[in-house]
């Protein structure tokens, strides 16, 4: 890698999670997901903050404007002019204990986002595709914590993390439809307590992944190589993406615990850049 890392001035999070790029308004968006607040950093440094009311697993850019969010009961919306709130549509997830996670957009603007059982029981999850049409489909089940989810940059192969597998896996991908195939391993990631986290994608076709546990994101390339390393002081990384003027910084998310700036936001150019953030459709 190249570049220095450098910890951007902002309140620590709990459990800071989700950055995700807005190009056209130069900000960055990111959470912290038990306190349920919604972070913003512009590009004159200028921090906002929302809170959504309850715990909050992802957010994405709004075609139509502001926020939508994968939040504990199901998808909701943020206007970031009023702050407002406001259901999209619900998830059932079958019991209690078990809230939205990670999440990510695809090209066409659909929005597939994962679950997890709040004690991290093995098996209680899902992973949902929310459409534009706002029509809800669960495409996988039986999954323990559902994370980090991204493209390759022609769009024929979706990248994914349950956490509890200590895998990368990719699966098949159908632009046209949505519709998912052939989950297999791209690395196994992690020991233990750690485990792959957050994920995104680069130009070149590199995946980044989030280690918690393990201090640092690292890059596979699409055959499960190992080619790159960005570490970090804080001990749980959570999740790493691109932005900036030319998509050439990584921001990468943490987590309170081990390690100087945990719960931090942390930012690094990496020598690649990455592809633009997709919004949702509906």
């Amino acid at each position: 890698m190249t570049g220095h890392l450098t910890q951007l001035p902002v309140p620590a999070a709990s459990l800071g999670e989700g950055p995700c790029w807005d190009a056209a308004e130069a900000t960055l968006y990111w959470i912290d997901v038990p306190v349920g607040r919604v972070h913003a950093l512009d590009a004159a440094g200028q921090h906002r903050s929302w809170d959504v009311g309850q715990p909050v697993g992802a957010v994405a850019l709004r075609a139509s404007g502001g926020l939508v969010l994968a939040a504990a009961d199901g998808f909701h919306t943020l206007d970031t002019g009023t702050g407002a709130v406001a259901p999209l549509v619900g998830v059932d997830h079958g019991r209690p204990g078990v809230r939205m996670n990670d999440g990510s957009c695809d090209r066409a603007g659909r929005f597939y986002a994962g679950s997890m059982a709040a004690d991290e029981s093995p098996g209680q999850g899902a992973l949902y595709r929310l459409d534009p049409d706002h029509r809800l489909t669960r495409v996988m089940s039986g999954i323990g914590i559902s994370n980090g989810i991204g493209w390759s940059p022609d769009d024929r192969q979706m990248y994914y993390v349950d956490s509890l597998d200590h895998s990368l896996d990719v699966l098949d991908y159908d632009a046209a439809t949505g519709e998912i195939s052939d989950r297999r391993p791209v690395a196994g990631i992690g020991t233990g307590g750690s485990v792959p986290d957050g994920l995104t994608v680069d130009a070149d076709g590199g995946i980044w992944v989030a280690v918690w546990g393990g201090g640092a994101v690292l890059r596979y390339d699409p055959d499960g190589a190992l080619t790159a390393t960005v570490e970090l002081p804080a001990a749980y990384v959570t999740c790493p993406t691109f932005g900036g003027a030319d998509l050439d910084t990584m921001y990468i998310t943490t987590a309170a615990g081990p390690g100087d700036g945990a719960g931090g936001l942390f930012a690094v150019r990496p020598g690649v850049a990455g592809l633009p953030t997709n919004p949702y459709r509906g």
